[in-house]
């Protein structure tokens, strides 16, 4: 079922991802909810992240919105035939070792488009971790772009998207809106649910 808060707001990609959006949420019994802002360029991210299931309800989330998106993933799962098809989805081989390289790359990418969406999941990985890793914010304060989130709750079965705003720099302050935001989330296994939080907030 999708929900009636739907607004295609937002950059526009192919009516066939839609309907395969629509079909794929339709048989998994999911709703979708929230809208997209109105910008052009903005850095999106999803949470909680703690099972396969996570990229595919997110993917359909963005195909049924109709936004077209980058998105990063770790350079080992662009390997192959799998890499082919993972690019042909709008992935970005990343290589997590450099991080600060790609926080650079992005945030140019972004500042010198005109319509450009990227986006990640900052739990970083379905294993509980200490706290999210913090490229997406820094990628889009230097790029002086929002911050859009959504979020999976497994519990009641639905995407929402939601909350947007450009950081301020202040990093607890940011965070605790994310924070108040993903309240709402439910993983689909709790236990290896990641904290909201950066590193950057214990210094």
């Amino acid at each position: 079922m999708i929900g009636t808060e739907i607004t295609h707001n937002a950059p526009r990609s192919g009516l066939i991802k839609y309907w395969i959006g629509r079909l794929f949420m339709a048989v998994m019994g999911w709703q979708v909810t929230g809208a997209f802002p109105a910008h052009k360029k903005f850095v999106l991210i999803g949470a909680p992240h703690t099972s396969n299931w996570d990229f595919f309800l997110g993917l359909a989330t963005i195909y049924i919105f109709r936004v077209k998106t980058r998105w990063l993933g770790k350079d080992a799962l662009f390997i192959g035939p799998l890499g082919i098809i993972l690019r042909a989805l709008g992935g970005v081989a990343v290589d997590r070792s450099h991080p600060n390289g790609v926080v650079g790359q992005m945030s140019n990418e972004l500042k010198q488009a005109d319509q450009l969406v990227i986006m990640l999941a900052p739990g970083g990985t379905r294993k509980k971790m200490p706290n999210w890793k913090s490229g997406f914010y820094h990628i889009a304060h230097q790029a002086n772009v929002p911050i859009v989130c959504g979020y999976l709750d497994f519990k009641n079965k639905k995407t929402h998207i939601g909350l947007s705003f450009t950081p301020s720099g202040d990093v607890k302050k940011d965070m605790d809106r994310i924070r108040d935001y993903y309240k709402d989330s439910y993983a689909k296994k709790p236990e290896m649910l990641t904290p909201v939080r950066l590193a950057e907030e214990a210094e």
